[in-house]
């Protein structure tokens, strides 16, 4: 039998002081008499308990945003005032409805099998917890031959980075026992954000199901000491910010927690090599897809207006990000048989790599031709960095990229492993340039890149069609953006084009 509960009427007291209610996720904000607030209903509570991403219109106060959440039968878990976004809970299947389809949505909900009612599927990741290739040279440097095509070698024979730049790994999270990380990580800013709010403790965010956080980390900031691998950026701290849950999703409300916790953290730097679940591309004017966009485009904005300069791969679909045609794959969470391709122009994006101040990064294998699996597209790729790709086989090591994962070494290919090379090297120059801000950070980045122009050819399978199409021209295309991201020159404060480097 369904339990029902009474809802508390919001108390009229509240609004002696002027405070003000929210309309929906982009109108203006508008007093109203306390009479004309959600009056006492009653809550269903059936469950399952499902938790909402819930976007108020900014300024919304704390105990308002709980009495109008409160008022649609729900709980906040958690708030963040400064971007008017709460996280909340609800076994009432009306608590949508109630508070708003334009301001509230659940990605659990799109996970739930329409046949059993049951969460549908867990996402795949090829990156168990084990550790690999642990044995073999104590020095792992000779394989890395990404960091190599960057030149993060020279760089560090003249800086290796700052202490007090921090670079926040959003991600799987990072092993605080591994040798080369440990006297990067600085437990004291890590946080886990798989619930939306963040969880300081370490179980929280040290990595349980993945290892892919802490291959991500390695890249950036792996100690320069002789034995395993070495980072971009070795002499930076690290913060573990765990975004990505057990079953392998970032939900939005752990993506929105994310960049609050590095915005309110004193980071200078975040790592994004995923996307937002459970759409592969967010759709701005669809009903729940304009939730997350709204949210986690406040919460990036957020950040950046804090200092932070955030980072993020394009991703492993070989697609051009700004005609994306078709999306095959979304709700990624859903039944394979809840799934059906729908259209999507160029309204919809991928979070967060598509957002504006977010710096896009494709991929590139050894040959520094782009990766056949990254995603491309002209204004969405900002800067290219070794990811690895197979076809593409380096004069030492494997074709992906060698990197630190729990209890040793292992290579991955993906333009996850790109990302964080261009988050190292940010990170060298906000060790050099510690008053710049994320824009003057990210205009060195493409001004210090070397350029990439357009492939004459790309048929990657010799069948002589292409592959994709690169549009743009030599300093600035769709593959490759403004170039190959370059450690040396972010150090030396020079163009890669002066540097006579040259190009491929």
């Amino acid at each position: 039998m369904l339990r029902r509960v009474r809802a508390v009427a919001v108390s009229a007291a509240l609004f002696a002081t002027g405070l003000l209610v929210a309309s929906g996720s982009t109108s203006a904000q508008a007093s109203v008499p306390a009479d004309a607030l959600p009056a006492a209903v009653d809550c269903i509570q059936p469950g399952p308990t499902l938790r909402y991403l819930v976007v108020l219109d900014p300024g919304t106060s704390e105990p308002l945003a709980n009495a109008l959440v409160a008022g649609a039968c729900g709980t906040t878990t958690g708030y963040y005032p400064q971007i008017g976004v709460a996280v909340a809970v609800s076994a009432d299947p009306g608590f949508g409805r109630r508070i708003g389809v334009d301001r509230a949505y659940s990605a659990q909900a799109d996970g739930m099998s329409k046949k059993t009612g049951a969460p549908a599927r867990t996402k795949s990741d090829d990156e168990g917890l084990a550790g690999r290739s642990a044995s073999g040279p104590a020095d792992r440097t000779a394989e890395q031959w990404d960091m190599d095509l960057i030149r993060a070698a020279e760089a560090h024979a003249i800086s290796k980075g700052s202490r007090e730049v921090v670079v926040g790994v959003l991600d799987s999270g990072v092993d605080p026992t591994h040798p080369d990380l440990v006297g990067a990580l600085d437990p004291a800013l890590s946080a886990g954000c798989t619930t939306g709010v963040a969880d300081p403790a370490q179980a929280a965010w040290a990595p349980t199901t993945s290892a892919h956080g802490t291959h991500v980390a390695g890249t950036i900031a792996a100690a320069d000491d002789g034995s395993g691998t070495t980072g971009v950026a070795p002499g930076v701290r690290l913060a573990s910010v765990k975004v990505v849950d057990d079953a392998g999703f970032i939900y939005p409300e752990y993506a929105v927690c994310g960049f609050m916790w590095a915005a309110t953290h004193g980071m200078t730097v975040t790592n994004n090599s995923y996307f937002i679940d459970p759409w592969v591309f967010t759709c701005q004017n669809k009903t729940g897809q304009s939730v997350v966009y709204e949210a986690v485009r406040r919460a990036v904005d957020y950040a950046t207006g804090r200092g932070v300069l955030n980072v993020a791969a394009t991703g492993n679909a070989a697609a051009d990000l700004t005609k994306p045609g078709t999306d095959a794959q979304s709700p990624t969470n859903a039944a394979p048989e809840d799934v059906t391709p729908r259209p999507v122009d160029n309204t919809c994006l991928v979070l967060p790599v598509q957002l504006p101040k977010v710096v896009g990064v494709s991929s590139v294998g050894a040959t520094k031709l782009k990766a056949g699996y990254s995603s491309y597209g002209l204004g969405a790729v900002d800067l290219t960095a070794p990811g690895g790709d197979r076809k593409q086989q380096p004069e030492t090591g494997q074709a992906c990229v060698l990197s630190t994962v729990p209890a040793g070494y292992d290579y991955s290919c993906g333009t996850s492993m790109a990302a964080p090379h261009v988050t190292g090297v940010a990170a060298l120059l906000a060790s050099t340039h510690p008053s710049a801000s994320p824009t003057e950070l990210s205009r060195m980045l493409n001004t210090q890149a070397e350029t990439l122009p357009c492939p004459a050819d790309y048929d990657l399978n010799g069948t002589g069609a292409q592959d994709a199409y690169c549009t743009g021209y030599s300093e600035y295309n769709g593959f490759y953006g403004h170039g190959l991201v370059d450690a040396l020159a972010a150090v030396q404060g020079q163009r890669t084009d002066d540097g006579g480097r040259g190009s491929n």
